[in-house]
């Protein structure tokens, strides 16, 4: 999922909106001959993720600086482990500090909240996925992190799958010609999925032959017999009042995905830090 170009170009320009056009106080303060060593390490336990980003941020400054990492992406890592060693020009290190631990530390903490989420449900069919709640221009760190933390994706953007909610369907004049609309337009690689409040709206979505159906906040109970009214006919989504607590009644539904924005908007920063 991350290119090293993709990397690359998303790191210059937060370089860019940190520095500016010089680090004031490093420039001033540290001559461009001076030598740094420090090492990443974590304050908490949890899940890392990010190394790539983190080790990008200093090459773009200075590509002689050493990184050895003792730890890969989607490793557990335990309060006071060392995560990596960093060895180079003060100047870039200092100026790239807070950077690199900005992505690493957003990054591991997504990574850690969806590992708890997934480790609920790991003994059932069902999945956690995340959302489209994500930060404007980090999606693709975000659901990386994601899928870090053991967890699965959903659509990436609008042009990804059709996504049929309520609104979609006033404007279209009901489900049902909302749903051959779609299928007139779109390619065949195209997936169609239906945002269900009600059963009577499963039973329309089975009838047009969608294939995904999410439950919007649906009680377990009509949960459970939509499951069985679909059976197998198309992927089952369930949504909404999503939480460590709710996950693991939700999952004995039978739903294959479980779609929840809070492994990502929720999710808080693992403490890591450069020493």
């Amino acid at each position: 999922m991350l290119n090293k170009f993709l990397i690359e170009e998303h790191v210059k320009q937060a370089l860019k909106e940190d520095i500016s056009f010089e680090d004031i106080t490093t420039d001033n303060l540290v001559s461009e001959d001076d030598i740094l060593e420090c090492s990443l390490n974590t304050r908490v336990d949890g899940i890392f993720c990010g190394r790539d980003v983190f080790k990008t941020v200093f090459e773009v400054l200075d590509k002689n600086i050493e990184i050895r990492f003792y730890f890969n992406d989607g490793d557990e890592i335990k309060k006071g482990d060392k995560i990596a060693d960093i060895k180079g020009s003060a100047r870039a290190v200092l100026t790239g500090e807070r950077t690199a631990l900005n992505y690493v530390q957003r990054m591991s903490g997504i990574a850690t909240e969806t590992r708890k989420y997934q480790d609920i449900i790991k003994d059932t069919k069902a999945k956690i996925v995340d959302t489209r709640k994500t930060t404007p221009c980090f999606r693709i760190f975000e659901k990386y992190a994601v899928k870090t933390g053991c967890g699965s994706v959903h659509r990436f953007n609008l042009s990804d799958c059709a996504m049929i909610k309520d609104n979609h369907v006033k404007f279209a004049g009901g489900l049902t010609n909302a749903i051959n609309i779609l299928k007139k337009s779109l390619s065949h690689a195209h997936k169609i999925e239906v945002e269900c409040d009600t059963l009577a709206q499963v039973d329309e979505a089975l009838l047009c032959g969608v294939d995904i159906i999410m439950l919007d906040n649906m009680p377990l109970d009509k949960m459970r017999e939509a499951v069985l009214k679909i059976n197998g006919k198309a992927v089952v989504e369930a949504s909404g009042n999503v939480n460590l607590t709710t996950l693991k009644d939700i999952a004995l539904t039978g739903v294959d995905i479980i779609s929840s924005s809070a492994i990502v908007a929720k999710a808080p920063t693992l403490d890591l830090g450069l020493d």
